[in-house]
């Protein structure tokens, strides 16, 4: 896995780039088979079109959370006030201010995730606090699977599993719909079998 800033030159045979950052990434890592640099931010160039995630991925998350959190609270609350007295009872206020924090994140989070199909490439894009963009070559993967859970078959989602050569770069993508899922799927099977055949 090659990690670098947007304009950094690279090769895509070389596997899955991932781009770190505190900030929001203006631009992607791309390289070509003779090592040019390709550039997000190219005069004349348009940016990728990017595609977010269903909103019942949110709903999943934001239900998990209350579900955990809702009777730790109570019992956090009721638990030490009953044995050990009404001061005791504050306890309760550690969940209930993890889940009124965790609410916000999970939305910002949420809408942090996308990807993008390009020509030669599958771009995924996540993090709030810590923003990771990742670049998977076509031609460097290897299986491209569909998994869905209990919990995630009960909302209706799927998840996307990218394998590649190179297992520190496989890659994600959760809370797809289950259509969608397979598309994308059959999709990046097809072209990575086209790109590994011209290798």
């Amino acid at each position: 896995m090659e990690t670098g800033s947007p304009g950094t030159t690279g090769d895509t045979a070389a596997g899955a780039v991932s781009e770190t950052g505190s900030g929001t990434a203006s631009g992607t890592v791309a390289g070509t088979a003779s090592g040019g640099v390709v550039g997000a931010a190219s005069a004349g160039v348009a940016g990728p079109e990017w595609t977010g995630l269903p909103p019942g991925l949110l709903r999943m998350r934001r239900l998990l959370l209350v579900v955990w959190l809702v009777p730790l609270t109570l019992a956090a609350a009721l638990l030490p006030g009953l044995l050990a007295g009404p001061v005791w009872a504050a306890f309760a206020l550690v969940p209930a201010a993890v889940l009124a924090w965790g609410w916000p994140m999970l939305g910002r989070n949420w809408r942090s995730w996308r990807y993008a199909e390009r020509s030669d490439d599958l771009l995924i894009s996540r993090g709030v606090l810590w923003h990771e963009e990742t670049v998977v070559p076509y031609g460097r993967m290897q299986l491209v699977e569909v998994t869905s859970g209990p919990v995630e078959r009960h909302f209706g989602l799927a998840s996307v599993q990218l394998h590649t050569a190179a297992a520190a770069t496989d890659a994600t993508i959760p809370g797809l719909d289950p259509r969608e899922a397979e598309r994308l799927r059959d999709r990046l099977t097809q072209l990575g079998e086209a790109r590994s055949a011209g290798l």
